[in-house]
């Protein structure tokens, strides 16, 4: 599927702050317990900070312990796209904004039922739109 938004480097560096463009970008990692949202229990939509697209929904989010938010599911299945990631001597599944191709972190099958899956999110890929 081709990407909704294309932009150069450049103007992503522009667009982003310097960590949501380290992570976004670039597939880093943000602090365990660092972000603005792992411990928010606000109403609303969790969209994609580099495109705003729609990810996530606050009813969704749960507390898994990890640092980061997590999330049973995404709101809607086209909103993301996964793959493989081998980095740092480990095998996981990478979550990605379908829309512009925003790292924003990894799914794993240790989650809540009913879906048992847990997708851990880094707070910087994230804009919450409150309700």
């Amino acid at each position: 599927m081709a990407r909704k938004v294309e932009r150069t480097e450049e103007e992503w560096r522009k667009l982003l702050s310097r960590e949501s463009y380290e992570v976004t970008r670039k597939k880093g990692t943000e602090r365990a317990f660092s972000g603005e949202y792992w411990d928010c229990h606000d109403a609303g939509m969790y969209s994609c900070v580099a495109c705003g697209e729609p990810l996530f929904r606050s009813e969704d989010k749960f507390d898994s312990g990890c640092g980061w938010p997590s999330f049973t599911g995404p709101a809607a299945g086209e909103a993301i796209e996964t793959a493989d990631d081998f980095t740092h001597e480990m095998e996981r599944t990478e979550v990605l904004c379908r829309s512009c191709g925003a790292h924003l972190g990894h799914v794993f099958d240790d989650g809540p039922r009913p879906s048992g899956q847990r997708y851990c999110i880094n707070s910087v890929s994230l804009k919450l739109d409150r309700k």
